[in-house]
């Protein structure tokens, strides 16, 4: 057996720059690193001696690191991936955030944080965590929880076992997500003769797992039997590259689709069955549909409490949920009849089966949610009143193309994006599995990235940006070009209104309401371009629109700042959804909003 002797870190490196994608592409595009005394010596020396092969990029946050290699993954359908590496301590511990997104996303992405000594000789060594009743635990046992799966690499022979599990977890639909390799310091640096062939190029089929035949045909019966049914379609349709097939299907059998925030674009917004956003930050013509649904097709979603309405959104006596999904824990989640089975495939099976049968919503609840989105958007007539959120998407709705993909993550601009945006097919990327604040600017990189010639457009509000705007940076130096759209509403505007709408006090959210000493004056623009940003204040609609305009010819990120109302939000459409409200307090409007959410608690199904 012919062997090559290299450190492990040498090896992994080499490994990973030949695992491929049935496309002919590397799987691990690249890896994102910030260095340390943990993986500086061992994992940097290797990734340089590998730069022509693979290529490293520098962030300036562990944690938005990761963002953009999730934002990646997610862009190129999962069927492409990146790996971040830290050092030890607190460089590791700042992706255990990151992690928990990619973990509630189902999103691949391969975390290699440095570790401790695995000889325990120099311990306790800087930056290291002592657990006092256990020896084996570093920081990095946090990434056990938020990871599919976790390894250490504490002897070198560990990787010839390691990274293959860790590629199959990734590229595996059911068990997709974030892979954690604890890489220990001294190991990274030490030599072992690896097999020859372990460094043969390896191509990584994404599988379409067939339907039990049992299921399937338990599912047609129910779908057959319907009457007024409805397809929530969630990020898993995406992912199953299933687009032209549910289009296809749909239309068929006129039968409507409605859309999660994973799932939105995955229908053009004009195809004549795409009846909306579904749940809390829904449609009026969707949630009107799924309150009469008697059966509802979950297509690739896990029907969280947004799309649900915390389970306030079916009224039918007679509903019946048809799940169709990869995993099993998704599939049989609700009291669902189970499908387990990849979404084209199911897809295809049902079109199969249900031949010439049809159903027929009703035309007019898309013309009236289309009527109410139109109106929310439309430049304001009073040119001195601050624009609201609504306004700002329209002003971006009317500039954007097919090319343009929409993006953002927490705050109001989920919430609106979701209800008024209308989304190309494919032209829509929302963090709200997790929903993290922080993740937009980053995200924005790693979509222009996975997709160069989209027109990546990210609207973020001033308390996310705040959060991590790094990023911003590192894209400017990579020449990697995108548009983002600060809404300044001086505050954390969405958690206000909530706290407002529950009866709460205005308090804590917007900067004005706190308990500062000076008021605030930040100065977005000035803080963007001393990062290299194009940047610029709109001071209107009008404004605003023009910036968009010479945005699409930058060569750098471009930010375009303006002013936004903290109060508006759109009315028309969503759903309830489920805050706990205190049963006792001195104020009258918490008393008021206690017996409403108790009125509305009546109307969730449990299941």
């Amino acid at each position: 057996m012919k062997t090559l002797r290299l450190t492990a870190a040498q090896a992994m490196v080499k490994w990973l720059s030949v695992q491929m994608t049935e496309e002919g592409d590397r799987f691990i595009e690249g890896v994102w690193a910030i260095f340390g005394h943990g993986n500086v010596a061992g994992l940097g020396e290797a990734l340089y001696a590998h730069r022509d092969v693979i290529p490293t990029w520098r962030g300036h946050n562990e944690q938005t690191m990761a963002h953009t290699a999730i934002a990646f993954a997610k862009a190129s359908k999962r069927r492409r991936a990146m790996a971040v590496t830290s050092s030890i301590g607190p460089g590791a511990t700042n992706m255990v955030t990151a992690a928990a997104l990619a973990h509630a996303n189902r999103l691949p992405v391969l975390l290699i944080p440095g570790d401790v000594f695995a000889s325990r000789a120099p311990d306790p060594v800087l930056q290291q965590v002592e657990d006092f009743g256990d020896g084996t635990v570093s920081a990095n046992d946090c990434f056990r929880p938020v990871s599919r799966y976790f390894d250490r690499i504490s002897r070198p022979e560990h990787i010839l076992t390691a990274l293959p599990r860790a590629l199959r977890v990734m590229t595996d639909p059911a068990e997709c997500g974030p892979v954690t390799l604890a890489f220990c310091q001294d190991v990274q640096a030490e030599a072992y003769d690896y097999p020859e062939a372990f460094f043969a190029p390896k191509v990584w089929k994404i599988r379409r797992p067939e339907a039990d035949a049992q299921e399937l045909a338990a599912a047609i019966d129910l779908l057959k039997a319907a009457k007024t049914p409805v397809i929530v379609a969630g990020g898993g349709a995406i992912y199953s590259g299933a687009e032209a097939c549910l289009a296809t299907f749909a239309a068929k059998h006129a039968i409507p689709v409605v859309e999660t925030q994973a799932g939105k674009s995955v229908l053009a917004h004009d195809h004549p069955m795409n009846f909306g956003p579904v749940g809390v930050t829904g449609s009026s013509s969707a949630n009107a549909l799924c309150a009469t649904a008697d059966v509802v097709v979950a297509l690739g979603t896990r029907l969280q409490d947004f799309t649900t309405g915390s389970w306030s959104l079916f009224k039918n006596p007679d509903l019946r949920i048809l799940s169709v999904n990869v995993q099993a824990y998704d599939a049989y989640k609700h009291g669902a009849l189970n499908l387990v089975s990849d979404a084209k495939v199911a897809l295809e099976a049902f079109g199969a089966a249900l031949g010439a049968k049809t159903w027929s919503p009703d035309p007019a609840l898309q013309t009236d949610w289309l009527a109410a989105t139109e109106a929310e958007k439309a430049r304001p007539l009073d040119g001195n009143a601050l624009p609201t959120d609504g306004q700002v998407i329209g002003a971006v709705q009317r500039s954007s193309g097919p090319a343009t993909i929409v993006m953002g993550a927490a705050g109001t601009m989920p919430g609106e994006l979701h209800k008024i945006w209308n989304a190309a097919q494919g032209g829509y990327h929302m963090e709200y599995g997790f929903s993290c604040m922080g993740y937009e600017i980053a995200g924005a990189l790693g979509i222009k990235m996975a997709r160069p010639k989209a027109d990546v457009i990210c609207m973020v509000g001033d308390g996310s940006y705040m959060m991590a705007n790094s990023e911003l940076a590192t894209a400017v130096m990579m020449g990697v070009p995108f548009t983002v759209v600060i809404t300044d509403n001086r505050g954390y505007g969405c958690i206000n209104r909530l706290q407002k709408g529950t009866g709460g006090a205005g308090f804590n959210n917007l900067l004005d309401e706190s308990y500062h000493v000076n008021p605030s004056h930040i100065d977005f623009v000035a803080h963007a371009g001393a990062m290299g940003a194009l940047a610029v204040k709109a001071g209107s609609i009008a404004e605003l629109e023009t910036e968009l305009a010479k945005a699409k010819t930058a060569d750098r990120p471009v930010v375009i700042v303006i002013d936004s109302d903290p109060w508006h939000t759109t009315k028309a459409g969503g759903s309830w959804w489920e805050v706990g409200v205190p049963e006792v307090s001195a104020r009258s409007e918490v008393k008021a909003a206690r017996q409403a959410f108790e009125a509305a608690q009546k109307g969730q199904i449990l299941v």
